[in-house]
């Protein structure tokens, strides 16, 4: 069997080709995260502004110390509102920003009204993007208050303890 031999320059090109793809980075995504830097499971939902007004989201199922991305794409508001819940201790990350919830998963367009059209008012803590086009934000204990008792959507959470 006769072996064929490529020309140098082929050979040159692809070197130079496979060197490229390996020193120039992947392009960066412009996303919302979100990190549990806790020891337990959480459920997070999410509420902001675009252009048609507000919405809240849930529920995103973040394993401990792991990190889940909440929105894909460039940010659309500079403000961004969370709440979370942690299933495995209790506690519950809540702000001050009423919005509304459900227990199961949920898509909803407003926030007024929550408790007359059949949703939970729910405090969601705000986190200030900056404009940033991605931001991540790190779930940590220290920010974890108990939770509210009885459950309901008048009461508030308490000071954020360890």
């Amino acid at each position: 069997m006769k072996r064929v031999s490529r020309p140098r320059s082929l050979r040159l090109a692809r070197l130079a080709l496979l060197a490229v793809a390996i020193v120039v980075p992947a392009t960066a995504f412009a996303d919302f995260r979100l990190c549990n830097r806790t020891g337990s499971r959480v459920g997070v939902a999410v509420g902001y502004k675009d252009a048609d007004g507000w919405t809240t989201e849930g529920w995103w199922n973040v394993a401990a110390n792991n990190c889940e991305t909440l929105m894909r794409g460039p940010l659309v508001a500079r403000f961004y509102y969370l709440y979370a819940i942690d299933y495995d201790q209790g506690g519950e990350w809540a702000g001050k920003a009423f919005m509304c919830s459900r227990d199961k998963e949920f898509t909803i367009r407003g926030i007024g009204d929550c408790l007359a059209r059949g949703y939970n008012r729910t405090g969601y803590f705000e986190v200030d993007t900056g404009e940033q086009k991605n931001w991540t934000v790190q779930l940590t204990e220290q920010g974890q208050s108990a939770p509210a008792s009885p459950p309901t959507s008048q009461t508030k959470s308490g000071t954020p303890s360890k």
